[in-house]
């Protein structure tokens, strides 16, 4: 799994007229599953996430995690994050999960994090459909976290 983790003021998310989501203080979350990943993943980036020390302390120094600071979360599928751009202009997603898999894991780590954080805590979009996201990113902070930690990104 991958995510792209942004310290925000505020985030939403907009699907057509009738769906609107929206956080406050906290993080947005973009969320790309591999089709290796597993609920191991899921649960381990989901820890990861939740307690990522990036709000700044008294000091303003980066030393408290969501929980800390009561923080909210706005969790947003991204199949593209395995957009592999190697050869050629036009990304191919074949590392990407198929809908199936994919849908699986965005859900059952949306509710990892609920379990971590709180119910009322966390947001999401909806998996698969074309979303208006707009993050209004804090600091700006901005961290790129995976599951398999032995890696970087270019060699996964």
């Amino acid at each position: 799994m991958r995510a792209v983790i942004q310290r925000v003021s505020r985030g939403s998310v907009k699907i057509g007229s009738d769906y609107f989501r929206e956080i406050g203080a906290g993080l947005v979350v973009l969320l790309g599953v591999h089709k290796d990943d597993t609920e191991q993943d899921a649960t381990k980036l989901a820890e990861k996430i939740c307690n990522l020390r990036i709000f700044n302390d008294e000091n303003e120094k980066l030393n408290l995690s969501i929980q800390d600071v009561n923080g909210e979360m706005l969790i947003i599928s991204q199949f593209t994050l395995y957009g592999d751009c190697k050869r050629g202009n036009r990304p191919s997603f074949t590392d990407s999960a198929n809908a199936e898999k994919g849908n699986q894991l965005y859900e059952f780590f949306v509710k990892e994090c609920k379990r971590i954080l709180g119910e009322d805590r966390i947001k999401t979009g909806i998996f698969g459909a074309m979303m208006t996201v707009e993050i209004i990113n804090e600091g700006p902070v901005t961290i790129i976290a995976h599951t398999d930690y032995n890696k970087t990104l270019s060699e996964k």
